[in-house]
């Protein structure tokens, strides 16, 4: 069965979602011949038109008017009859991510997530609809900011999204169309600077991004953390995985992230077993990095620990 790439656009009515979507099917370099689905579940101001579009009888647009038509046979009847190679679905931002996940079908693949806010009316709907804008903020990649203008707080919105979600591009887009990135350095939740990084469990997924993405940084430090250990008759006798299950997308995309570490009593430690383990990092290039550079973890001290309140962490 083959992997159906999809591109999730987020946001609520009358944010710019369906504008921006209008921008990726007009770009030539986006549109090079892939027929494209295209899942509205949201009827605003704009309207998609397919006559302007690049290839736009490769473009079949589909609208959803009720959740409940959201079900697996849905989407693959208009995949079907679209024959398309990938589909694009713009959400609508009254309804929650979960449900969209569990309706999607399996070989149905998220290829990248945006959010595109008004930036006039963002720190309104955070207030009185925290619930639904952490749903869709916790999951994007990138946040977009229309609409923007200087008499707008950025930080207040810069903080609404890191609050929620620390790894997302934020980009500011002013009336006259003139793009701006965010480019305020957040600190981490953890001192990295301190003789023993103690990270919390819930703090787990933003030290596992950091240090995948900035190995160097972490090179000679010492972290304890709590992991649940996996073992494998593959790895060196002396190697373990110290890790959590993190939750990307939804419930169904749940996936277990860890670090190697190295411990000459590595056999002694039951298969998902939880420890606290104390390690010194080292950044080394190593064929387990599919030989790039990469953090090892070599052991100090495991001690047996206590499952934590929430097993799964998130990347924010």
């Amino acid at each position: 069965m083959n992997t159906i790439p999809v591109y999730l656009f987020l946001g609520f009515l009358d944010g710019g979602k369906t504008r921006f979507m209008h921008e990726n099917l007009c770009d030539k370099n986006f549109m090079s011949g892939d027929k494209t689905l295209v899942i509205l579940c949201e009827e605003g101001e704009e309207e998609l038109d397919t006559s302007k579009y690049v290839g736009g009888r490769n473009v079949t647009i589909v609208t959803v008017n009720d959740k409940e038509q959201l079900t697996e046979k849905f989407f693959t009847e208009a995949l079907k009859k679209s024959r398309a190679d990938r589909v694009m679905i713009e959400y609508n931002g009254m309804w929650l991510l979960n449900d969209l996940g569990q309706a999607m079908p399996r070989n149905w693949q998220i290829y990248q997530i945006m959010m595109v806010a008004d930036a006039q009316t963002f720190d309104m709907y955070n207030s009185n609809m925290r619930q639904l804008v952490y749903d869709k903020v916790n999951v994007t990649e990138l946040v977009i900011f229309n609409r923007y203008s200087s008499e707008i707080d950025k930080m207040k919105l810069h903080t609404i999204v890191r609050a929620i979600n620390r790894r997302a591009n934020i980009i500011y887009e002013y009336k006259d169309g003139t793009v701006e990135n965010d480019d305020i350095v957040d600190p981490l939740p953890f001192d990295i600077n301190a003789p023993v990084i103690e990270v919390k469990d819930e703090d787990f997924g933003l030290l596992y991004l950091d240090a995948m993405d900035k190995p160097k940084n972490y090179d000679g430090k010492t972290i304890k953390f709590k992991a649940l250990v996996a073992r494998s008759s593959k790895m060196p006798p002396d190697t373990f995985v110290g890790g959590r299950f993190a939750m990307t997308c939804c419930v169904e995309d749940i996936r277990y992230v860890g670090f190697l570490c190295r411990w000459k009593q590595a056999s002694t430690l039951a298969n998902k077993g939880w420890y606290t383990v104390t390690a010194k990092v080292k950044a080394v290039k190593d064929k387990m990095f599919g030989n790039e550079v990469g953090p090892m973890f070599y052991v100090d001290e495991v001690k047996p620990a206590q499952k934590p309140a929430e097993e799964t962490v998130y990347f924010s």
